[in-house]
């Protein structure tokens, strides 16, 4: 480790959940490293998304009320305090520094009046909420609407009475079912045809009538064109309509935060998406490295934390590579969505079950779900899956592995489930690919090549 204390193994620009996994595995190997954060340390999901998320969902299913539901929030979520966290992190050697950090030229970081030298970088900050062009959102427009964004719902202790709630992907249908069960009037504005729409169609439909259930008013497959504000509230203007509310959330997307890093003093431009691209390896260059929402790879903290491990592998002289074929998508709602691998292939072949066939269902009085699997026919292994259901997020799991593993058809129709669960689910697509394709013979393989 070098004496001078500017100079450092590793810079870690960000220290949201991947920039402070990377740097913890990087101190515990020697490694001299320095995090530089201006927010929070730990990112968004301990404070203002997931876990803060997860909180209400959970009081709402529990039919806690609303202030009860907000001290729980507040408490999982440390009243959005890092102290503890940031704390932690310099006890295993790392030496955090608050600011913002610019890279001037190779080899060099400038925080403030702070000059840090480094062998090599790590990108990891993270992305920040898309505010559509939409005419009344931003300050430059004559009347600008005040809005908020998912960091901004999960950090405020307003209910409001009438909510519009412009998106429909994850985090839209996650706020949308709290703030329904919690007696707001929701409006939910999508562009696209459906909910979900990277999803499967059947994903979106089975979430938009559980939605529906719970009181939420849905716009589908119309743009929103305009906002202005109406006395206390807001007014959103979606094809011919207009839709009142007393507040408006908007959560379309996060983009990559990338500007004004100064990458360009290495060469390094984003790619259409903002993102930073990255190998398998997660190099962006010689000595630049990236991990988390930054790289457009997958915007979820587990692969986030899965990229922070490639990272810190190859950085203590391993050979890391990623391999994203099994990363789960994972929306947190009652019912549950949970989706893993390849779902849009028309190459697969499909079997799928009801969830409510299982005894599990009767037992917990549930008659909603579905999974559906894909596999591919020539290799008879699971490429894919997507399942609505209770508590999904848990009980499907295995798919992870199934898909990541390459596990044989005949491996996974020969699984057993404890009775009475969810899994058994499973068991009925199982043994279905595995029956209706057959191990080929050596005369079929031989033809094909």
């Amino acid at each position: 480790m070098s004496e001078r204390p500017d100079r450092y193994d590793v810079v870690v620009l960000g220290g949201g959940s991947a920039g402070e996994a990377v740097a913890r595995q990087l101190a515990e190997h020697g490694a001299a490293v320095a995090v530089v954060e201006s927010g929070l340390v730990g990112g968004e999901c301990p404070y203002v998304a997931c876990m803060p998320s997860k909180a209400l969902l959970r009081a709402a299913a529990e039919g806690r009320a609303w202030p009860d539901a907000v001290r729980f929030r507040d408490e999982i979520a440390d009243h959005r305090d890092d102290s503890s966290t940031a704390k932690s992190l310099q006890e295993t050697g790392v030496e955090l520094v608050r600011g913002r950090g610019v890279v001037t030229q190779p080899g060099v970081v400038q925080v403030g009046p702070r000059t840090l030298r480094w062998t090599d970088l790590v990108v990891s900050t993270g992305a920040g909420a898309v505010i559509p062009p939409l005419d009344g959102l931003h300050a430059d427009d004559a009347h600008p609407v005040p809005h908020w964004t998912s960091d901004d719902a999960l950090s405020s202790d307003e209910l409001p009475a009438r909510l519009l709630l412009l998106g429909g992907g994850p985090v839209g249908c996650e706020l949308a079912q709290v703030y329904a069960r919690f007696g707001s009037e929701v409006t939910v504005i999508e562009s696209s045809a459906r909910l979900l729409p990277s999803e499967p169609a059947f994903v979106g439909a089975a979430l938009r009538d559980a939605l529906t259930g719970d009181g939420v008013r849905m716009r589908v497959g119309a743009e929103a064109t305009g906002v202005r504000p109406a006395g206390q509230g807001v007014v959103i203007t979606v094809g011919e309509d207009e839709f009142a509310g007393d507040r408006l959330l908007v959560a379309i997307g996060k983009r990559p935060r990338v500007q004004g890093l100064g990458l360009e003093a290495l060469g390094i431009e984003p790619n259409d998406d903002g993102a930073l691209g990255v190998d398998d390896r997660c190099r962006v260059i010689d000595h630049v490295w990236a991990a988390g929402d930054v790289t457009g790879v997958a915007p979820f903290t587990h692969a986030a934390n899965y990229q922070a491990r490639i990272v810190a592998t190859n950085l203590t002289g391993g050979d890391r590579r990623a391999d994203y074929r099994a990363i789960p998508r994972v929306v947190y709602t009652d019912p549950a969505v949970f989706c893993v691998g390849r779902t849009d292939d028309t190459t697969t072949v499909e079997a799928s079950v009801e969830v409510a066939e299982t005894a599990r269902a009767t037992v917990e009085e549930r008659a909603d779900g579905r999974l559906v699997l894909y596999a591919d026919p020539d290799r008879r292994v699971l490429v894919g899956a997507a399942v609505v259901g209770p508590a999904a997020d848990q009980w499907a799991a295995e798919l992870t592995l199934a898909v990541r593993a390459e596990v044989g058809l005949d491996v996974l129709a020969d699984l057993v489930h404890a009775f009475p669960t969810f899994g058994e689910a499973l068991e009925q697509p199982y043994a279905e690919l595995a029956d209706r394709l057959p191990e080929r013979t050596d005369d079929a393989r031989h033809r094909d090549t």
